[in-house]
């Protein structure tokens, strides 16, 4: 095969969904209303809880920065995928392709990492509620933020970095409906075993830590929960963090799903799948969960439909 030098790789060919094309249309109507979805529900967690004071606590301030990265999250991807299939102009610049992989990366991570700090507060909530307001000031909250984004930063650039420097074989036909990091590797005629190396190492500090450290919180609380007298109190305490728990469940269950799959060519479909559930799917179902077991946000809604209403009468 021949090799060519990773500076003449002007585009590659983003092959897309595993869809037929008389199903164009359909998929296209489908996955616009998912992302119309996804910018407008968190958008709408971002409002509510910008204008509505009772929100301006440690928890809502991570969600504001979750529902945020939640729609850059989903905009790496799927209004290029949308594009494509309307156009049918697959094609990507080599520009375009190294930046969606280094924002994707870097959203992935930040999302993950915005995960663990919420179990954190969490945690201090349940279990050490009489410090609460002390330990979560906004100066950490503050700090937790940006050492969240800090490590993303420098995590998706790790990656990025070693990307450039690789080589790419004649063949520039990418079968996702993105730039997949592990999809380029395959196409490359260099030596990966370092990006591969970085992506295991990296992938543990950004990916297995945090979710230790999620599962260790939780943990803790379920051992808290256990020791409540009353079942009022019980029910209190899993109303808090039942949101939380069915984002993070969503989040890693399909990235679990997605890895552990057996690495084959029958495989690339199922792979296409678990990535459209956690980059399309699950950003649009995140203000769902937190609107529909939240009392705190079903409360601000309407207060702020009140709002509405009540300046409506007046205009």
């Amino acid at each position: 095969m021949r090799r060519e030098n990773q500076s003449s790789v002007s585009e590659f060919l983003l092959l897309g969904l595993p869809i037929w094309p008389e199903q164009q249309g359909m998929f296209f109507t489908l996955f616009l209303g998912v992302y119309l979805t996804t910018v407008l529900g968190n958008l709408l967690i971002l409002l509510l809880i910008r204008l509505d004071a009772r929100l301006h606590t440690p928890m809502y301030f991570f969600l504001s920065h979750l529902a945020l990265t939640d729609v850059s999250f989903s905009s790496v991807t799927v209004p290029k995928m949308l594009i494509n299939m309307q156009t049918q102009h697959q094609s990507i610049s080599y520009v375009g392709c190294v930046t969606q992989t280094y924002f994707f990366l870097f959203f992935t991570d930040l999302d993950d990492f915005l995960l663990t700090s919420m179990a954190y507060d969490r945690y201090v909530a349940i279990c050490h509620p009489l410090h609460y307001s002390t330990v979560m000031g906004q100066g950490l909250c503050t700090l937790l933020v940006t050492v969240s984004w800090i490590l993303s930063c420098a995590s998706a650039l790790c990656h990025t970095l070693l990307l450039t420097q690789m080589s790419f074989c004649a063949d520039h036909s990418i079968p996702h409906f993105f730039c997949d990091l592990d999809a380029l590797l395959k196409l490359s005629c260099s030596d990966t075993s370092l990006n591969k190396l970085a992506i295991f190492t990296v992938g543990v500090a950004v990916i297995v830590l945090p979710l230790v450290c999620i599962l260790i919180s939780y943990g803790r609380i379920g051992a808290t929960i256990l020791k409540v007298p009353s079942t009022k109190g019980i029910c209190k305490a899993l109303s808090t963090c039942g949101s939380h728990l069915s984002v993070v469940f969503l989040f890693y269950g399909t990235i679990i799903g997605l890895y552990t799959l057996p690495s084959s060519s029958t495989s690339n479909d199922k792979n296409i799948i678990a990535s459209v559930m956690y980059t399309a799917v699950t950003p649009m179902l995140n203000p769902f969960i937190y609107s529909l077991r939240n009392r705190e946000m079903k409360g601000a809604l309407g207060r702020l439909s009140r709002r509405e209403i009540f300046f409506s009468k007046f205009s």
